[in-house]
């Protein structure tokens, strides 16, 4: 469970500083260069990033594409808050160096001195397009890639670790904790979120000396991890019981969850929130468990020549995929079939949907499935209304939220999936728009902000979501929508 903390209103100083709009540079800046524009990113904003010696690391690829996208934006707070967000998951989080001739990188959540498998699998994904030009960026990303396979073979069922056996966390918990472990909590996305990297990694760079043995004992575990949680022969081996007066944080049935009925689909224990979920069959995970064991199958089957554990997981991807057909959908009496958040192989249902991703609202910015499939526009527009019990809408903006913060309480990262799985302009800029109304002036994405008062909102220092802005506005300038941005007020 993240601690969280509500924040007032931050005041930053202004400089008058003139703008300029030259094309893209094709060589690299030098350091000079780069402070210089950083002090001049904008006519009015102040460059809120760290100062360049106490960056945590520095990408020249992600520099030029940052003083790139900046000249293109002619929405001065865009700028800044592009500039601002879109490194700062290099400049706070990422703490790389090698271990035993290897690279490694642990990354940081962000406020919380722990990497989550989910967390850091998504905060370094938007750079993975720039690998093949800066060989150091390269480097960071594979051990962010090797680091990741380590923990799972550490423990697949846990959702945060350490960055060593250090004992920090929540050792307390009623589960098997060991000290790499900072949290426990079972997640299916935690094992999907580093196939979804290493394969894309693979994709740009051609980089195969991630597919090691470290790989391939990875990748048993998981398929161990997921069957056992099928939950056919019982319940498998996991509990989780922690002491809290937050029903979220734990679990019912003295540790095991609510009953499932052994039909195919994987029960996940917690949501990607790391809130307990109600039905433990959570469908937005089961469909990335699906995309994940697929391209795992195909980096067995080209790369290592491992025709039979590939075929144990295109098996299970399709065992899980039949399973999804059958029970994950419902046929609402407003929006037609849509997919349900949570189903128990019983017949019962969770309509709603979490702004952690994966979410009902993500699943085809995760290329889980089609945009346009018919069954996910209907979950859609559910999902993106009142008869959503997580969706607020108020003075400030509108957008889905969960339980893990409570009532009233808007995620942006549900505004920027709603961008990203958006096929109108008009849409995409209400998002755009939302987005940089609702930063209580600190030119950062928070955790989630109050629906009628963005002043109001929790965790000032929260990687993931500053990223993922970088990347929907970098996604959306190379769609050729920069003039789209430029024609927000």
């Amino acid at each position: 469970m993240k601690q969280k903390t509500f924040f007032p209103l931050l005041i930053f100083s202004l400089s008058i500083v003139p703008f300029t709009n030259k094309l893209h540079a094709t060589n690299f800046i030098a350091v000079n260069d780069q402070i210089k524009i950083e002090n001049s990113v904008t006519k009015r904003y102040k460059n809120n990033r760290p100062s360049l010696q106490k960056r945590l690391f520095t990408s020249k690829a992600i520099e030029s594409e940052i003083t790139f996208i900046q000249k293109l934006l002619t929405n001065a707070k865009l700028s800044w808050m592009f500039g601002n967000c879109f490194p700062n998951t290099l400049d706070t989080t990422v703490h790389y160096r090698i271990e035993n001739g290897q690279p490694y990188t642990f990354v940081y959540t962000g406020d919380i001195h722990a990497m989550w498998l989910r967390d850091s699998g998504a905060q370094v994904w938007p750079y993975v397009q720039f690998a093949n030009k800066d060989p150091k960026l390269k480097q960071m990303i594979e051990g962010v890639i090797r680091c990741q396979l380590k923990c799972i073979n550490i423990d697949p069922y846990a959702n945060a670790f350490n960055d060593g056996a250090t004992g920090k966390g929540w050792t307390t918990d009623d589960t098997a904790m060991k000290p790499e472990l900072h949290e426990r909590k079972w997640e299916i996305d935690s094992l999907c979120y580093p196939i979804r990297l290493a394969y894309q990694y693979w994709k740009v760079t051609g980089d195969t000396s991630i597919f090691n043995n470290v790989w391939i004992k990875a990748v048993i575990n998981i398929l161990k991890t997921f069957k056992e949680q099928q939950r056919k022969t019982g319940v498998g081996p996991y509990h989780f019981l922690r002491v809290t007066d937050r029903a979220l944080d734990t679990l019912n049935n003295d540790g095991l969850g609510a009953p499932v009925k052994p039909v195919g689909l994987i029960a996940s224990s917690f949501r990607p929130s790391d809130d307990a979920t109600t039905l433990q069959f959570l469908v937005p995970s089961n469909f990335f468990a699906v995309s994940s064991l697929r391209k795992a199958a195909e980096i067995l089957r080209v790369v290592n020549k491992n025709a039979d554990l590939a075929k144990e997981c295109t098996d299970l991807a399709q065992e899980v995929d039949t399973a999804l057909k059958k029970y994950a959908t419902y046929n609402h009496p407003k929006y037609g079939v849509i997919y349900a958040y949570e189903v128990d192989g019983f017949g019962n249902r969770m309509l709603m949907d979490d702004a952690n991703v994966p979410s009902l609202l993500s699943m085809p910015y995760l290329d889980i499935m089609s945009v346009n499939d018919p069954i996910y526009q209907n979950t859609r527009r559910f999902v993106w209304s009142k008869d959503n019990p997580y969706f607020f809408k108020g003075k400030a903006g509108e957008g889905i939220g969960g339980p893990h913060i409570g009532y009233n309480m808007i995620w942006p990262m549900s505004i920027m999936m709603k961008a990203f799985t958006s096929q109108n302009d008009d849409e995409i800029k209400s998002c755009i728009k939302m987005l940089l109304d609702t930063d209580a002036g600190t030119g950062f994405i928070h955790e989630s902000f109050n629906k009628d008062n963005p002043n109001k909102f929790t965790r000032p220092w929260f990687a993931w979501q500053n990223t993922l802005f970088g990347e929907l506005i970098l996604k959306l300038v190379n769609e050729g929508k920069g003039g789209l941005l430029n024609s927000i007020k």
